[in-house]
């Protein structure tokens, strides 16, 4: 079960605001560029993402069913701020498994200790 939804709300409120100038610079974060797909609102959205041979892996902490997740799924991709440049990605598939093989592995240590089971694959335009 990924982590609560209230937990969520808390992210949004508190943790979303003070995180975004480190996610967009630090390795295995980054911030997802997307728009909400009733609104056309503009959203910037933290996420732990990882680089993979042709584009990138975005760990579903809070499952599939999140808001940002289904406003990439509708536009077909997103823009992704990471490690100082934006990517432009594009056929997002969402994997159920216990591990992803592109993230490091401590940090499926981490992910299995919150039982994080749902990843976003993403490829990188011209991969």
């Amino acid at each position: 079960m990924p982590f609560p939804k209230r937990f969520a709300r808390f992210n949004r409120g508190v943790t979303n605001r003070v995180i975004p100038p480190l996610a967009r610079r630090m390795p295995g974060f980054g911030i997802v560029l997307h728009k909400g797909r009733r609104t056309g609102r503009s959203y910037r959205t933290p996420v732990n993402a990882f680089q993979t041979p042709d584009g990138y892996v975005i760990a579903l902490s809070y499952g599939s069913d999140s808001d940002w997740v289904q406003n990439v799924l509708a536009a077909d991709g997103c823009a992704l701020e990471t490690r100082g440049r934006t990517v432009a990605l594009f056929d997002p598939q969402i994997v159920r498994q216990n591990t992803h093989s592109d993230v490091p592995r401590f940090v499926r240590g981490v992910l299995r200790l919150i039982a994080t089971r749902d990843f976003m694959e993403l490829r990188r335009r011209g991969a």
